[in-house]
């Protein structure tokens, strides 16, 4: 079959799947952050825990057990790395150096999932199970809790600044969606002949009369919900491009699925709670044309031939699997950095200039299309508040977004949100570039004045916004074992996920102290007594605030008097080329000094 037919039917497949789960996925996830029940096994978790379901918090409540939660964590984590020589199941592996160790507790713990580190030799299957696993099914949780929040400032009505209780939704995302979702998807790969095994691995002798040994651990599992959950970080070194981990095409698209699943549909979970689901569909389509337009250029580019060895093979093979090919290596690669995943099933080291400028580029858009679990909707979220804010005092329109008027600390919070990535991608990158220890870091391709110097400082450039996007791919030329990038680029994971947390949150209390009056906001059409809002933690329905039509003032009106529509085709427009214009206006020097410099060569 002719390669660009075969990938147009995985591209037409993965829709299809994304297709049939939009609706019920994305509808169940908003039954569970508002339906009033608790399941038992969440009652007794909240028992032991001591934890009220029934309290609300206010965003600095949320923010201040998210850190706490997320520190915990990070402890945890920690400590099963230095003391991991002296637990059972250690397979002889010695405890992990500390500068790693910190390095890999922030990585998994702000759900990067950046590893300076083969996983297969430094890490035993325990502190993979109960330390690396763990945390990619509570950091996503963590990530989905925090988004959700966001849309209840958004929706709240009551003007008391609550946006629900962080426990709650903490185990509620882990048990009813991550869970039984890495179940199914576990489950479907082990029939693709994916590893999983309580063993630690092997002996055997090759060719030449070596001894050898392969690894062995529970990868099906553990694969599952490094893609749900948006996490990336793989049991062995060459992730997902290794046969024990992703061995078949029906396997490779399964996890292109499985990453793209969730944020894609949040979007519908998102419509749903806000009563207006053109507000989802909006954004679905932004992330769906952002997400088109970078697999188009990807694949376009790696399908060219660039040197003899290239021409050879047809296209730009170097670093890609055979069994993928170039479709499923580009489909993955855009998927990957579109959602803050970090997985990877070729080198995107080994792609050509273009092609690996566009999955840096990707990254550096703010990994919002579609984005990671949860983070991806309220980055988009916060642009598209911009966006209003922006579009609306350039038409003269009221800068309200459904119903909350975007003010003077609104909009504080939102542009310091966004500034966040790009002040560690940029210092942290011209930071390395002048220390000589990055040089050497950079292998042949840092060499003063040569052609690959150019190409040094993409590496470093695409490590930083993998680290301070929360992606954790990697352009594989560059070492990072050294303490500089060590402890550098953990800050730049640690900083990256919860300085934007704490913002949206305070976004999001913001939002939830406002009252607002006049029309009904998000239909767009007159007042009309509202309906009564269930209590999403349990408890009573607690009545919405219903103002006569009349009474309307121009605070805060309806949308088709004096507010700018936030859903339709020209929003969408407007969204887009926000996204696109914020990311060219920091990033294009950069990126001129790398990428585009070596495409230009």
């Amino acid at each position: 079959m002719n390669p660009t037919v075969a990938g147009l039917l995985q591209v037409a497949a993965l829709v299809v799947i994304l297709a049939v789960a939009y609706v019920p996925l994305g509808d169940h996830m908003a039954r569970v952050y508002t339906g009033e029940k608790d399941l038992l096994v969440e009652r007794v978790l909240y028992r032991v825990a001591r934890v009220d379901p029934r309290r609300q918090q206010t965003w600095v409540g949320y923010a201040l057990a998210v850190l706490a939660f997320s520190l915990i964590s990070f402890l945890v984590v920690y400590l099963l790395q230095r003391l991991q020589g002296v637990l059972p199941w250690s397979d002889g592996k010695s405890g992990v150096s500390p500068s790693m160790a910190f390095n890999t507790a922030i990585s998994f713990v702000s759900n990067t999932n950046w590893q300076s580190f083969s996983p297969e030799v430094v890490m035993s299957n325990l502190t993979q199970m109960l330390g690396l696993a763990v945390q990619n099914f509570v950091s996503a949780a963590v990530g989905l809790a925090v988004a959700i929040a966001v849309i209840r400032g958004i929706v709240s009505r009551r003007g008391t600044g609550e946006i629900g209780n962080f426990w709650v939704d903490l185990v509620r995302g882990s048990v009813r969606i991550l869970l039984p979702l890495s179940l199914v998807l576990a489950t479907l790969l082990i029939t693709q002949g994916l590893v999983q095994s309580w063993h630690t691995g092997f002996g055997w002798t090759t060719l030449d009369g070596a001894d050898a040994r392969s690894m062995l651990g529970p990868f099906a599992s553990q694969e599952a919900i490094k893609e749900l959950g948006t996490n990336g970080g793989g049991t062995l070194s060459a992730n997902s491009a290794h046969p024990f981990s992703n061995p078949t095409p029906l396997s490779n698209l399964l996890e292109i699925a499985a990453l793209l699943l969730i944020p894609v549909c949040l979007t519908r979970t998102y419509g749903r709670m806000v009563g207006d689901r053109r507000q989802g569909l909006t954004l679905l389509g932004v992330m769906a044309a952002i997400w088109s337009l970078m697999l188009t250029l990807v694949w376009i580019f790696e399908s060219r031939t660039a040197g003899s060895a290239s021409a050879a093979a047809g296209a730009m093979m170097e670093g890609k699997e055979v069994r993928f090919g170039i479709p499923g290596s580009a489909l993955f690669a855009v998927s990957t950095t579109g959602t803050s995943t970090g997985a990877v099933n070729s080198a995107h080291d080994s792609f050509s200039a273009v092609g690996g400028g566009a999955v840096l580029w990707n990254m550096l858009l703010g990994e919002v299309a579609p984005g990671g679990v949860g983070s991806g909707l309220y980055g988009i979220l916060v642009m598209a508040m911009i966006t209003v804010f922006i579009g609306g005092l350039l038409v003269g329109r009221s800068p309200t977004f459904l119903g909350k008027r975007i003010g003077q600390h609104e909009i504080t919070m939102a542009a310091l949100y966004v500034l966040v990535m790009p002040a560690l991608v940029l210092a942290g990158t011209g930071i390395s570039m002048i220390l000589g220890s990055t040089t050497q870091a950079q292998g042949n391709s840092g060499e003063p004045g040569s052609p690959g110097s150019i190409h040094g400082f993409s590496e470093v450039l695409y490590a930083y916004a993998s680290a301070a996007n929360n992606n954790g791919s990697a352009f594989g030329g560059l070492t990072v074992t050294g303490d500089w990038f060590q402890f550098s680029l953990g800050m730049a994971m640690l900083l990256g996920r919860f300085l934007p947390i704490v913002l949206v949150l305070a976004l999001a209390g913001l939002l939830a102290r406002q009252t607002p009056r006049g029309g009904d906001t998000r239909s767009g059409g007159p007042a009309r007594p509202a309906a009564a809002t269930g209590n999403p933690l349990g408890g009573a329905p607690t009545a919405a605030l219903t103002v006569p039509a009349e009474t309307a003032t121009d605070d805060v009106a309806s949308e088709t008097r004096s507010t700018l529509p936030t859903s339709g085709l020209l929003f969408g427009f407007l969204l887009a080329a926000t996204i696109v214009l914020v990311a060219g206006l920091t990033f294009f020097p950069a990126m001129a000094l790398g990428p585009i410099a070596e495409a230009l060569l």
